[in-house]
């Protein structure tokens, strides 16, 4: 499965199951990591956990694999698809780590050298 499905069926997921503030971050000229990371909000830990569980479940239907890590404590739940990388957090756990803040001074930098 190519990188842009995987990530389009993600995104797919969690709006399906009320996700917000969707964002996704395409990092490939960035780190050799993952091509795509995909942030999101949950509305509780029971939320986030279901987000998750969304997006893992649709990888497997369609034979993408993918783990999950936090899904104990369920403020942030990360699951890797791979080439996608799926963040869901709760809201104050998204806006302490501002995730996207923290790559576009990669982005800018990158920018400026080429």
């Amino acid at each position: 499965m190519k990188p842009e499905e995987l990530r389009d069926l993600a995104v797919t997921a969690l709006d399906d199951m009320k996700g917000i503030d969707i964002a996704t971050i395409d990092v490939r000229t960035l780190t050799s990591i993952t091509d795509y990371m995909i942030i999101c909000t949950g509305r509780s830990t029971r939320h986030v956990k279901a987000l998750a569980e969304a997006v893992a479940a649709k990888a497997k239907e369609m034979k993408a694999s993918s783990r999950m890590e936090g899904e104990k404590q369920s403020e942030w739940v990360l699951v890797d698809l791979g080439d996608i990388v799926v963040h869901v957090m709760l809201a104050n756990t998204r806006a302490f780590y501002s995730l996207e803040d923290l790559w576009e001074p990669v982005k800018e930098m990158r920018e400026h050298q080429g």
